[in-house]
């Protein structure tokens, strides 16, 4: 019998989750998915569904996770007393690992730019140019060392790998974070972009496209419906009340998302005021890798030495929040591999990253056919409906007795709770049926 890991401390299991959640989708994709969806209107609606929506679905996932005490497939398997749920959590393992063989390049450009701004710094003017460019093998070279982090920390373990470096990287990502909001704040032409940033313009707010793109927003962000939630669940001592330790997540997930909107949507004013365009022919603000590695260096540029320590910092920041969210990715198969395959846990990890490294190399060889199509594949549509199906799990296999006592080991009094009050049909109804309406929309 393999003996499970189990997050030594709350604070351990706070960060490691949050820093699950916390990732590309909270820093890049977020301030992305305001400027091209009308700006403010995006982060009211975004918060709005993180937790009418989000919350919820993280609950059934932490709760599933830590009543079962097993890897995604083994707990869905013992939830549904049945093949369905097992082929369910075959199905988050493959969505899991398709995500992070995308995610894998885009953290090796990530670790690229920053390395970039260093050889800049030190005058290798010829290392930093071939840094930027996107050449094959720089692209391959780069997701290796991006994945080969990742396995480190993984071969660790739950306490010495996931625990202790979560507790480390992020709050180096806050600090980095406020650091970067102070400064940008400081130039002219922020204020302008925060006036986009947190004034609403209410008539865009049922907007269908900005719902749907808010929902996923949501979802991606809290890395929900892949099992990462549920492998960290199940390693959270029965101790913990979970309602509290999952808005604890919930909120730091958001409030790094805002925080990152804080930060990038008034830089890209400050591009805007220092001659850097930002705006495409069609007259929306530029998002995506355009807003990260054309709008942004270009801002750098104009800042000089100062720009340069600027794009480091900002760039070494996104590589941690990368980071956070690949090691709880690789946590899913690995877990499964170990207790189900009994398989050794190191052996596991690299033959696991291996992998999904071969895969990233796949999507970069293809790059134009399957970037995209892997995003939208992974993320607009399958973990929606991985989603939908823990809620079916939750509200309507998992006994509703089992649920209430596995709350009661963390707080006695759960049944007179408003969490109980309210989460139990919540799930079982709205959530359903919301996710339904925004997945049919998106089709």
């Amino acid at each position: 019998m393999t003996t499970r890991g189990v997050f030594s401390s709350r604070i351990g299991f706070i960060l490691a989750a949050s820093g699950s959640a916390v990732g590309l989708g909270n820093v890049w994709g977020f301030p992305s998915q305001v400027a091209s969806n009308g700006g403010a209107a995006f982060v009211l609606m975004y918060l709005i569904l993180a937790f009418v929506l989000a919350y919820p679905v993280l609950m059934a996932e932490l709760l599933i996770g830590r009543a079962t005490e097993s890897n995604v497939v083994d707990a869905l398997g013992k939830v549904s007393k049945g093949r369905s749920g097992r082929f369910v959590g075959m199905w988050g393992i493959a969505t899991v690992s398709l995500i992070l063989a995308f995610y894998g390049i885009v953290g090796g450009w990530m670790l690229a730019y920053s390395l970039e701004a260093l050889a800049s710094l030190a005058g290798l003017d010829q290392v930093a140019h071939w840094l930027l460019s996107t050449s094959l093998y720089r692209n391959v070279l780069f997701c290796g060392l991006f994945m080969l982090l990742t396995v480190g920390i993984v071969s660790g373990g739950v306490v010495n790998g996931i625990e202790r470096w979560s507790v480390r990287l992020m709050p180096t990502l806050f600090v980095l974070m406020l650091l970067l909001f102070g400064y940008v704040m400081t130039q002219d032409g922020a204020i302008d972009g925060l006036k986009v940033y947190l004034l609403p313009d209410f008539s865009e707010i049922l907007d269908p496209d900005l719902l749907i793109s808010a929902m996923g927003q949501a979802f991606f962000s809290m890395s929900l419906g892949v099992g990462t939630m549920l492998i960290y669940g199940s390693y959270v001592s029965h101790k913990e009340n979970l309602p509290t330790l999952g808005a604890s997540v919930a909120l730091v997930d958001i409030g790094v998302a805002v925080l990152a909107g804080l930060l990038i949507i008034p830089a890209m004013y400050v591009a805007l005021h220092n001659g850097v365009e930002i705006f495409g022919t069609n007259g929306e603000l530029l998002a995506e890798d355009t807003l990260i590695f054309t709008v942004l260096p270009s801002l750098f540029a104009t800042m000089g030495t100062v720009g340069t320590v600027v794009a480091f910092a900002f760039f070494l920041l996104m590589t941690i929040a990368a980071l956070t969210s690949s090691i709880s990715m690789l946590e899913v198969p690995v877990s499964y591999v170990v207790e189900n395959r009994k398989v050794v846990r190191n052996k596991a990890v690299w033959l696991i990253a291996g992998i999904i490294f071969v895969l990233s190399i796949i999507i970069l060889l293809n790059f134009k056919l399957l970037f995209g199509f892997v995003i939208a594949l992974t993320t607009q549509y399958s973990q929606p409906l991985l989603g939908l199906m823990l809620c079916i799990f939750a509200g309507w296999i998992w006994n509703r007795n089992n649920i209430l006592a596995e709350l009661k080991k963390g707080d006695e009094h759960a049944e007179h709770s408003w969490f109980w009050r309210i989460w139990p049909w919540y799930v079982k109804f709205v959530c359903p049926v919301i996710i339904l309406l925004m997945f049919y929309r998106s089709l």
